[in-house]
């Protein structure tokens, strides 16, 4: 791969997770503040996400695999994905907010995948290659974090009031008008040239449910669902409880678990050859439950020290849990379904786990308010931990791998 694009393929991917940061950490506190949302109406925006991922197979298997190029299609959506932006920015009522976001997310979720495509079309050692490309999508969610709150204060106490969280949809929107415009520019990426009938079992991975016959994979497979429930707490709740709490640079403070997510990565290796796939992944577990503990019991004051633990406890939650799920998920699989078997793990817990997860949430967030209107956070994370707690017991007691899993770690 020659330098340019290198350069190309880093600028694409910084820009398509800058877009992402940019909006959605700070998404709960700005529909509380700005759209008056309730629980339930938070956890159904949220939940698009899961949608869009349950319909993006399709829109890549049916569209982007067979007829169009790659780089051109991740052009178009972001264009219309900029226009919704704007739409977002300007909305002041939260079902027609809902409307935007929803048309937007299923049109995002499909990028995700077109950008893997288009930068392994350019590599001939994607093992060696990926990870320096892709590091750059998450220097990118960072810097959307920091910009937001070192920046342009949007998250501080005093503009939060005044309502100025919109602004980050049209700096979201403004950056996904120049990666739409950009991508025209990157590496062609041309269709998967095939006479082949496509198959519904094959574009949503369903082969791979042969898997499940196994009862250690199946005990993962459910697991991975459950797990997501505790993780839709973080994404809807986490930084509407810091903002309330009083941290300070909330939206800043909380790219330091996508900091602590990038460094726990490198340990996974380790971790994995000394411990084997049961105990990696049970430590991911057990880290939510320790982390929701740690934000039931902190505060925004003498014990902030609480709750930055548990944001830098991202890396381990995530890593050790959904990369190394990854990992073990591929190495059951075997040649003929690994595809088929990634596409149904990310179909059950993006999609139908986190589904469940953000209306768990919302329904969790709505009944536990005070008499004053106020949430009490300390049970809204005491649930979530108990849900995590119980998922590790599972695991723990009924999965039996005896054989560790010695895959190398793929690049994410």
């Amino acid at each position: 791969m020659n330098t340019t694009t290198r350069i190309k393929l880093s600028i694409m991917m910084f820009l398509e997770f800058f877009i992402w940061g940019a909006w959605f950490v700070t998404l709960g506190t700005f529909l509380g503040n700005n759209l008056s949302a309730s629980g339930s109406e938070t956890a159904a925006v949220f939940s698009t996400q899961s949608w869009g991922a349950i319909i993006a197979p399709f829109i890549i298997g049916l569209i982007a695999d067979r007829y169009f190029n790659a780089e051109k299609i991740l052009g178009i959506l972001h264009l219309v994905g900029a226009f919704l932006m704007y739409q977002m920015y300007q909305s002041e009522e939260v079902g027609m907010f809902y409307t935007y976001v929803l048309s937007y997310m299923i049109l995002y979720m499909p990028t995700l995948a077109l950008v893997n495509s288009v930068s392994f079309n350019q590599m001939k050692d994607p093992e060696k290659e990926f990870a320096n490309i892709r590091v750059w999508g998450t220097i990118g969610w960072i810097l959307a974090g920091l910009s937001i709150s070192f920046v342009f204060h949007w998250d501080s106490a005093e503009a939060v009031s005044q309502g100025l969280l919109k602004n980050t949809f049209l700096l979201s929107g403004i950056a996904a008008l120049i990666l739409g415009l950009f991508s025209f520019s990157l590496p062609k990426t041309p269709p998967k040239v095939s006479d082949e009938k496509i198959k519904l079992a094959d574009i949503i991975g369903l082969d791979a449910l042969k898997l499940l016959k196994d009862k250690n994979f199946a005990i993962f497979f459910i697991s991975s669902i459950l797990i997501c429930i505790p993780l839709a707490f973080y994404y809807q709740n986490a930084h509407p409880f810091l903002t309330e709490a009083g941290v300070e640079n909330p939206t800043g403070k909380m790219a330091i678990g996508q900091i602590s997510e990038a460094l726990f990565l490198l340990l996974i290796p380790v971790f994995f050859s000394r411990f084997g796939f049961k105990k990696t992944i049970l430590v991911g577990m057990l880290a939510w439950a320790i982390r929701y503990v740690l934000f039931a019991y902190g505060n925004g004051d003498d014990l902030s020290f609480m709750l930055i633990i548990g944001i830098a406890l991202h890396g381990i939650c995530y890593d050790f849990f959904f990369v190394s799920g990854q990992i073990y998920t591929n190495s059951k699989a075997g040649e003929k379904y690994k595809s088929a078997a990634q596409g149904l793990i990310t179909l059950a817990t993006y999609g139908v786990g986190m589904l469940i997860g953000f209306a768990v949430a919302g329904w969790i967030t709505d009944n536990y308010k005070t008499i004053e209107g106020t949430t009490n956070w300390q049970m809204v994370w005491i649930i979530p931990a108990g849900i995590a707690f119980a998922v590790f017991l599972i695991f723990a007691l009924l999965f039996n791998d005896k054989n560790k899993t010695q895959e190398e770690v793929p690049a994410v």
